[in-house]
């Protein structure tokens, strides 16, 4: 069985070397959507790209770079999401954050939940 429904993404384009008070930033800010009670979150480590500074960073062997780029994505209603902008409006000193309304297809069994994107 599923639901439909529509709900906001938030991206937050940040860098592998990006800290908060001695923390990876990525950590902060999964920490913090889930004590605001956010659906959910997840991060992803980039191979190639490069920012506002236009520097490549590529995890090929012969361009490797320590500072890769990291995507967080999280999923929710647009009442949650506003919820963690002006933590965002803190921590964040360099980078990038889109959002986006998505159309979510939730299956449901008696085990637990699993959400498909569509």
């Amino acid at each position: 069985m599923h639901s439909e429904e529509k709900d906001l993404l938030l991206r937050i384009f940040i860098g592998e070397n990006d800290h908060h008070q001695g923390r990876p930033l990525y950590e902060v800010i999964v920490k913090k959507a889930r004590e605001l009670g956010l659906a959910g979150a997840t991060v992803q480590r980039g191979i190639m790209g490069f920012g506002a500074d236009s520097k490549l960073k590529s995890a090929h062997i012969l361009d490797l770079s320590n500072d890769m780029p990291i995507i967080i994505e999280i999923i929710d209603i647009p009442e949650q999401i506003d919820k963690i902008l002006p933590f965002l409006d803190e921590v964040v000193t360099e980078g990038l954050v889109t959002m986006e309304t998505i159309r979510v297809i939730k299956y449901r069994d008696h085990r637990g939940t699993s959400t498909k994107l569509v």
